[in-house]
């Protein structure tokens, strides 16, 4: 089954489950073993699979996530009422759910569907506001409060040599037998003209999969460019140099989010996940030049 959703990670210790701590997963698996009735008697508690395991604080629009749901226990879902079942499941988990998640829609997931390793590409975006009358109270939880003026456009040109397959160990926390190679496909710029970002600093960043904190870590870079403390070619050469001491700091979760995760056609789904599955390495990176 996949599930398609939305959360306000303000108050959360991020997607993954933690003993102790409040997280997206837990909340999600909670409802959902209630709708679904797990238990000693019942079925195994769900374990879901999502494509971006966002970090504390961080949001999303356009998460998506697969757990094994029995096909009996799927078309049982309405009871007695002539609603589809994945209409069914979706406003049960409106009941149960705190206001800081919500559900969109409930489907069965195509055949090889993997919500995490069928993924083509994560895009997030991360606002900034760097004017004091752009600064509104109601969006102070996913919009970054920054005090310096910022040139956006050298921002843009700086970050554009990164945008390729490369190795992004500069940018990332190390974790124990993690790659950092990463395919980015973007990293844009922008100051809106007009809708509900207008006047703000808004990055758009996408890539075939990220590793741990790599966004925050470029934004972070791209700030330091914005108002002029490193210089317009410092992101390549850090990239470069691998090293990430040299790195400008990782900014705040709050101004960050998933905005969408999108899939090839149902027929290339099982061959994608299969192909992603493969541990990439540094070969990778020399041939593609």
């Amino acid at each position: 089954m996949r599930l398609d959703l939305a959360y306000d990670g303000t108050r959360f210790a991020g997607w993954a489950t933690q003993p102790g701590l409040r997280t997206v997963q837990g909340v999600l698996e909670d409802a959902l073993a209630t709708v679904l009735r797990t238990g000693p008697l019942g079925l195994p508690r769900p374990r879901l699979t999502v494509a971006g395991r966002t970090d504390a604080g961080v949001h999303a629009r356009g998460q998506v996530a697969h757990v094994d749901v029995p096909r009996e226990r799927w078309d049982a879902m309405p009871g007695r009422s002539d609603r589809e079942p994945g209409v069914a499941l979706t406003d049960r988990l409106a009941g149960l759910l705190p206001p800081d998640v919500v559900v969109h829609r409930a489907a069965v997931a195509p055949a090889g569907f993997d919500a995490r390793f069928s993924a083509l590409h994560r895009r997030y975006a991360y606002r900034v506001a760097d004017r004091p009358e752009l600064r509104d109270p109601l969006r102070r939880d996913w919009v970054l409060w920054h005090r310096r003026p910022l040139d956006v456009e050298a921002m843009h040109r700086a970050m554009q040599p990164l945008v390729g397959l490369h190795d992004f160990a500069a940018f990332c926390k190390p974790r124990e037998g993690a790659t950092t190679i990463r395919e980015l496909t973007r990293l844009s710029w922008e100051r809106p003209d007009s809708g509900p970002d207008a006047g703000l600093v808004v990055a758009t960043v996408q890539a075939d999969a990220f590793c741990h904190s790599m966004v925050r870590a470029l934004v972070g870079m791209s700030l330091a460019v914005g108002e002029g403390r490193r210089a317009p070619t410092a992101p390549a050469e850090v990239l470069a140099g691998r090293t990430r001491s040299a790195a400008a700091g990782v900014v705040a979760a709050r101004g960050l989010v998933l905005e969408q995760v999108s899939y090839p056609d149902d027929d290339e789904l099982a061959g994608r996940a299969e192909r992603v599955r493969a541990k990439r390495d540094a070969g990778e990176v020399e041939s593609a030049g």
